[in-house]
Order: C-alpha cells, then sequence, then structure tokens
C-alpha cells in the first residue's frame, strides 16, 4: 500500500474547527475515536471557532501560529483535522508548520486500510486511496525537480507529475475491472440465492454499534469483533436456521459513519449490494451511546446514498447491559408488527426475541393455511411435500386429505398456475399461525 506505517503509535495533534456556516458539524469525540483505531497517540487537541474556512489553511492566521508551536512543543508527527481539506489547504499547512497534515477522508481511508483483509477489500480500499491521492500527487514531488532533464534524462517531454498521473490512472482502470468482475460473481450468488428462495438477512448501523459481536452471536461464527471504530471492514456471510421460515443467509457489513467519505462508498459499492438486495435489514443501534439518534440518521442518509431506504428494517438496540433495569423486549407498532428489539449481544439476553422478530417479518408473505384436497388431487399433494411444505396431515374415512400448509405465497401462486388451479380457491383467507393453534 502507499503509507509506510510505524510500529508504534505516531504523535498527533488533532484539530476541530466549529463553523457556524456549517449546521452539522463533525462530533470532536469521533476524532479522537478514529485517531485512536488508526494507532496515533493524540498529545494535544486544537479546537476554536469560525464562520468560515480560511481558503488557504482552513484555519486562521493566529490559529495557524498555535498549531505551529504545538508542534514544537510535542515534537509532533502528525496533525490531523477533523474536517475535508482542499489539496492546495493541506500542502499550504504542511509548508507553514513543516509536519504532516491529514484530513478526516485520509484519516478513515488509513484505518481502511489497515482492515482490510480479503483480496477484494484490499482493492477497494486501494481504489479509494488512489482516487483520493490523484489530486494531490504535486505534494509529493515538491522537494524534487519536476521536469527531466540532463544527459541521459531526456524522457518523453512530461514531467514526472504527469507520468504519475498517467500511471495512477492506468492503475485504477486496472482495479475497477478487477472489482466488476468481483460484482458481477457477488450478482451471481444473489441470483441463486433468489432462485432458491433465500432471504439474506443484513446486519447494517453506525461503526462500533455491536454489529460483529451480535453475528457471532447468531451465527456461533468467530468475525473479529473490538470496541473500536471499523472493526469489520470485510463483509461475511452465513448460512442460518430460521423455526418459520428455512435457511437464510445472514451478512455482516462494514460500518457506516457520519459523512462517510464518497469515494469509499462508491469503492465498496460491490460490498454494500449485499445490503440493497437484503429481504430484511437489522438496523444494529448502541442504546447506550448518547448521540444514538444521531447516528440513527446518519444510517438512514448512508442507505438512502446506496439505494437501500426501500428495503424492510428492524431495529436492534443493542448493549441494553449498560442500561440499568433495562430487560429484553420486543417493541411492536399498531397492526402488532415487531419494529424494534432490546437485547445484549455481548451477554446473550433477547436473542431468542431477535429470532422469533426476524420469523415474523421474513413470514409476513408466508402462505399458511389448511387445505382440504380430494383422492384425485394427488399430484398437488406430491408437489407440495417435495417443497418441503407440509407441516401437517389428516385423512378421513373417505380418503379426503386435510393438509396443514406453509410456504412462501411466490411459490404457492407458482404452483396453482403451474397446475392449473384458480388461485382465489385457495389464496382468498389464508390462516396464520397462531388461529392454527
Amino acid at each position: 500500500m502507499f503509507f509506510e506505517r510505524p510500529e508504534s503509535g505516531e504523535r498527533a495533534i488533532l484539530v476541530h474547527i466549529d463553523l457556524s456556516a456549517e449546521s452539522d458539524n463533525e462530533d470532536p469525540r469521533e476524532l479522537e475515536e478514529l485517531a485512536l483505531s488508526a494507532g496515533a497517540d493524540p498529545v494535544e487537541f486544537l479546537t476554536g471557532s469560525r464562520a468560515d474556512p480560511s481558503p488557504k489553511f482552513f484555519l486562521g492566521k493566529g490559529k495557524v501560529e498555535e498549531l505551529k508551536e504545538l508542534v514544537l512543543q510535542h515534537q509532533a508527527e502528525l496533525v490531523i483535522f477533523n474536517h475535508a481539506l482542499s489539496p492546495a489547504q493541506e500542502r499550504n499547512l504542511e509548508r507553514e508548520i513543516q509536519c504532516r497534515v491529514l484530513d478526516r477522508t485520509g484519516l478513515i481511508l488509513d484505518i481502511f486500510a489497515q482492515r482490510a483483509r480479503t483480496h477484494e477489500g484490499k482493492l477497494q480500499v486501494e481504489l479509494a486511496q488512489l482516487e483520493h491521492m490523484s489530486t494531490r500527487l504535486v505534494r509529493g514531488w515538491t522537494h524534487l525537480e519536476r521536469q527531466k532533464g540532463g544527459i541521459g534524462l531526456r524522457g518523453p517531454g512530461e514531467t514526472q507529475l504527469e507520468t504519475d498521473r498517467r500511471l495512477l490512472r492506468a492503475r485504477i482502470k486496472s482495479i475497477q475491472k478487477r472489482l466488476e468482475k468481483v460484482r458481477t460473481q457477488r450478482e451471481q450468488g444473489r441470483r441463486s440465492r433468489q432462485r432458491a428462495d433465500i432471504p439474506t438477512v443484513a446486519l447494517v448501523g453506525y461503526t462500533n454499534a455491536g454489529k460483529s459481536t451480535l453475528f457471532n452471536r447468531m451465527t456461533d461464527a468467530d468475525v473479529y469483533a473490538a470496541d473500536q471504530l471499523f472493526a469489520t471492514l470485510d463483509p461475511t456471510l452465513r448460512r442460518i436456521e430460521l423455526e418459520d421460515v428455512g435457511p437464510a443467509i445472514l451478512a455482516d457489513t462494514v460500518g457506516f459513519i457520519r459523512h462517510l467519505p464518497h469515494k469509499l462508498v462508491e469503492s465498496f459499492r460491490a460490498t454494500l449490494q449485499e445490503t440493497v438486495e437484503a429481504s430484511l435489514l437489522l438496523h444494529v443501534i448502541d442504546c447506550f451511546d448518547e448521540e444514538r439518534q444521531d447516528h440513527i440518521d446518519q444510517v438512514h442518509a448512508v442507505l438512502d446514498e446506496i439505494g437501500a431506504a426501500e428495503v424492510p428494517v428492524l431495529q436492534v438496540y443493542n448493549k441494553i447491559d449498560l442500561l440499568p433495569e433495562q430487560a429484553p423486549r420486543i417493541d411492536r407498532d399498531e397492526e402488532g408488527v415487531p419494529r424494534r428489539v432490546w437485547l445484549s449481544a455481548v451477554a446473550g439476553g433477547g436473542l431468542d426475541l431477535l429470532f422469533a422478530a426476524i420469523n415474523e417479518r421474513l413470514g409476513e408473505d408466508m402462505f399458511h393455511d389448511r387445505l382440504a384436497l380430494a383422492p384425485d388431487q394427488g399430484q398437488f399433494r406430491a408437489q407440495l411435500y417435495a417443497r418441503g411444505a407440509v407441516v401437517d396431515e389428516q385423512v378421513d374415512e373417505l380418503g379426503q386429505m386435510t393438509l396443514e400448509v406453509r410456504l412462501p405465497m411466490r411459490d404457492m401462486r407458482q404452483l396453482l398456475s403451474r397446475l392449473g388451479i384458480p388461485a382465489e380457491r385457495y389464496l382468498p383467507a389464508p390462516v396464520h399461525r397462531e388461529q392454527l393453534a
């Protein structure tokens, strides 16, 4: 990758400026968590406020001088801004304070680079890094002659910068082609699951909400989980068995964050497609977090950006073990549909309620009824058995069969159509499970 990371944490000064022109400022505490997740060692936090960022330094002249003194005082190796800086602002600051400067986007990209484990994940991160770096290349060559010259050095008439940009464009194109292959393979996998009518349940949520811990609880998997931002980067899929629905796929996805860099959203679109194509989203929420509602809004914003706003959502309020006297429970809406489950992924309390709620939500479009079949309807009976849809069967002395049948409504309609049986004969008033008791 493009960054040589030191063995130990780099001494870093964090900078956060409240801009009155912006209604949605970043959270300074989140910057500290991001810096720690990247392996930095924050030694000072410089804060301030101004109406608008300065075009040259982002900061005012007084703050630049203050930052320069802090760098010298702490022998800092890195300055991290809790904002998106333009390439010119980064260059001007580095020249002025004689220290490496990193903005919020660069910091998140570096964390992703450290967390990527799979080949696909590494490609996605490299693509985002290259696209971010392409506008900042000039900084890397400020200490060298930009025009090649001299005996044996005369090239095709382009500067070193132009050569590097050309190589970058070629590399970006190559990675995009390889990621297109990954997208095709993922799409084939999703299509085969859809043909087999296997629903996908995707875990989404703000970073560090406890998705991977919950995933491990639900699947007995051993996915890396830690109390840090972006502990999970590469998506993990596992098969689970749901009592009323049958087999399903559970997907653990990358955590979202406030103002997730657009380059990352684009690069990780193949991964995030699991979320878009899911039958149900489990929105995992840290109920102990003071910024809970803001994080919920941020997740909704990212879901909207990737085109998953219409996917059904079940909210999972995690970490109730940190709240005194909070017991696991299911919150339902006016129609009795589960909308929210309170549980603790660490302690395991409420996991049974979560599975029950998932069963209910995925089972909403299920046909469940008693069918009276005549002795000459053996083909219909055989097809129902072939699909594993018969829950119970009773036969009277006249050979009349009464079958308790449960299968997806779509499959029931297709079966009736194939056998030439009028749909209204069996579909007008399905009996729900609780009525069959």
